[in-house]
């Protein structure tokens, strides 16, 4: 795993772990990471990475509308 160090300003009271999180719901909300890989990310267990997602407005349904659109048409 990479690692990344960012100069953010101080006057921006964010810690590390929300931080990791916002990255991490954001790259799993545009399909760049798969849930496990978010979690890991987040530091943290997949079903607490699920369970936060909600907090962060990201659905832990992962899907597009045209893939659920076709999804119903072929029901």
């Amino acid at each position: 795993m990479k690692t990344l160090t960012l100069n953010i300003p101080d006057t921006l009271e964010i810690d590390n772990r929300d931080l990791a999180m916002l990255v991490s719901t954001k790259l799993y909300e545009q399909g760049k990471l798969s849930l496990g890989q978010a979690a890991e990310v987040a530091g943290l267990s997949k079903r607490t990475f699920a369970e936060l997602l909600g907090s962060y407005n990201v659905s832990i349904f992962n899907f597009h509308a045209a893939d659920l659109t076709s999804d119903v048409a072929n029901a």
